[in-house]
């Protein structure tokens, strides 16, 4: 009989495309995940993995047993949610994706009360970005993701999924001290901010994708000059004067020395979401943490 673990490393394999990654999703060592696939080679007598450079590539084999491995634990996930709806308490391994500056500023003290009311529940989180994180819950790598989207560049929610929202999280224009823009008693528009030099997240994230679209809008194409992925490091990059930023507030942290925010209208949001899959929708270790989430954003001003 093929043995569940290893299939589920094999499954993380193909979704990750690396041991390694797979590895970090799952919680374990590379070595251990690289042991696992080789029992699963002598469990079937078949090669499933190739190495190509210094990667790995999945056989035809490993190809149509990862489909099928996903199917098993489709089928384990749903008797383990029938069990634990049965208990009628939060209970077992829950796996769960957040965005970075939800993994700094929101999950630490979700993730510590529900340690505290439901010991039972083992909470483990892995930091990925949001177009990454709801196709993880739908192929079954974590149980539960946390993501955002803007109204002008929605996220959707694939088949056999279900999201709840859990709240928005405002963004302000962060300009260095002494800027013209900061005399301005009104709030800015985006037109007033067309011709500034920009710092913002590097292309393919979806804060990056929202202030191209915004801007462009104005009929300007944007100055992008300084384009870094932390919020910290662009912090830094406006109070040494080299630019501006837009910077949602869910992580942000106390303004250093020399930056100011100022308010934008219509004010930019973030739509804060938790994903998971339909068949795990009646699980009490996810409605209770979606509880938790939702108690947890805090109210816009």
């Amino acid at each position: 009989m093929l043995d569940l673990p290893r299939l589920r490393a094999l499954h993380a394999v193909a979704v990750h495309g690396s041991v390694s990654a797979a590895a970090l999703a799952l919680g374990y060592t590379p070595s251990a995940v690289s042991q696992a696939i080789a029992k699963l080679e002598r469990e079937t007598r078949t090669t499933l993995l190739e190495r190509r450079g210094r990667g790995v590539v999945l056989t035809d084999a490993a190809v149509r047993l990862s489909a099928t491995a996903r199917e098993l634990l489709v089928l384990v996930e749903r008797a383990e949610t029938e069990l634990e709806e049965r208990r009628g308490l939060p209970t077992g391994r829950l796996t769960v994706g957040a965005f970075p500056t939800a993994a700094r500023d929101l999950l630490p003290g979700v993730l510590a009360r529900l340690a505290r009311e439901h010991p039972t529940v083992d909470a483990r989180l892995t930091e990925v970005d949001p177009h990454l994180s709801v196709g993880l819950v739908a192929q079954g790598v974590v149980d539960l993701a946390v993501a955002h989207d803007w109204d002008i560049n929605p996220l959707p929610a694939p088949e056999g999924m279900e999201r709840a929202a859990l709240g928005q999280d405002p963004c302000d224009v962060l300009v260095p001290a002494g800027h013209p823009l900061t005399g301005r008693a009104a709030p800015l528009s985006t037109a007033d901010l067309a011709h500034e030099r920009w710092i913002c997240q590097p292309p393919g994230t979806v804060c990056h994708d929202w202030l191209v679209r915004a801007l462009r809008a104005t009929g300007h194409e944007p100055d992008l000059v300084h384009q870094v992925t932390e919020y910290q490091t662009q912090l830094a990059l406006v109070a040494a004067g080299l630019g501006v930023a837009l910077v949602p507030r869910l992580g942000r942290g106390p303004l250093p020395s020399g930056v100011v925010a100022l308010g934008l209208e219509p004010v930019p949001v973030r739509r804060l979401f938790a994903y998971w899959r339909a068949g795990a929708a009646r699980r009490p270790a996810i409605t209770e943490t979606v509880r938790l989430l939702r108690e947890a954003v805090p109210d816009t001003p």
